[in-house]
């Protein structure tokens, strides 16, 4: 358990199906550490491959009740299409357009895949009332049946010793400014979402150094204000973004709703999307 979080009573707790809301497409920041392109396209070392068709056949994912939400009467764009039910080859890539359906994805990722830190990490602690109680799994209303029915459930991937102690340790040192918890707490979606994408990537051999640059760059997708703002403060202090260590960033110190708070009371820039992203589908 993450010591860190042992005190710490989860903000993002619900009455599980409160959650029901519209998908959120998320602009993305234009601080990210891995190599984009001029229409802010950044590729993850990650690769996706039919990972949304094995959630989708598991049923983590309701392919139907998935694609109906994205639709709204406009049709359903390709590129999802694939990401959920065909084959994406190569890295997976995160642009201002897609930023919001990966992070759904993973957060069907995170949820359903079996790991250790959802069994017996601050999750499964018995003074939170019970997994079943969180953001991240009540506000799941994509899967067939109820998200408890899928919760630490699939064998999506298989770690070793050495991978899984990565994950755990990368996992405790991110955070995100929605929430007061790390990663190895994923009490909110965003917070599930990112331990999916930790345990594919360590999964296909990342080391920690990608590790900790992927998950910057996600966060910055998924909360472009905070991570324009904490731009912004370095800036004022005279560091360049590239120079940051993402894994100070991503710490409590800056990346947790404290933290940022702190920071962000400390600095003055327009709003690029008018929040930093809410927890639900």
């Amino acid at each position: 358990m993450d010591t860190q979080n042992k005190n710490v009573i989860p903000a993002a707790i619900v009455v599980a199906g409160l959650m029901l809301s519209f998908a959120i497409y998320l602009k993305p920041s234009d601080t990210t550490k891995i190599t984009s392109d001029q229409s802010n396209k950044v590729e993850l070392p990650v690769r996706w491959g039919d990972t949304g068709r094995k959630l989708a056949s598991a049923g983590a994912i309701d392919a139907v009740k998935f694609q109906q939400l994205y639709e709204n009467g406009r049709e359903f764009p390709d590129e999802y299409d694939r990401l959920l039910n065909g084959t994406t080859p190569g890295r997976l890539k995160i642009t201002r357009e897609n930023a919001g359906f990966l992070l759904n994805l993973f957060w069907a990722l995170g949820l359903a895949n079996k790991n250790e830190i959802l069994s017996s990490g601050e999750m499964a602690d018995p003074r939170y009332g019970g997994a079943d109680r969180f953001a991240s799994t009540g506000g799941w209303t994509m899967a067939q049946g109820s998200a408890m029915d899928h919760y630490n459930s699939h064998n999506f991937m298989n770690l070793t010793p050495e991978q899984q102690e990565l994950v755990n340790k990368v996992s405790q040192g991110i955070y995100r400014p929605c929430c007061g918890n790390s990663v190895h707490f994923p009490d909110c979606n965003h917070g599930m979402a990112m331990l999916g994408l930790l345990e594919l990537m360590a999964s296909q051999g990342a080391t920690e150094k990608e590790m900790w640059d992927a998950a910057l760059v996600a966060n910055s997708y998924w909360f472009p204000d905070a991570y324009t703002t904490l731009a912004s403060y370095f800036e004022n202090r005279g560091v360049n973004w590239k120079d940051v260590n993402p894994q100070d960033i991503l710490g409590v110190n800056y990346s947790s709703s404290s933290g940022f708070a702190k920071i962000a009371s400390q600095v003055k820039v327009p709003s690029q999307s008018g929040s930093t992203g809410g927890c639900g589908v």
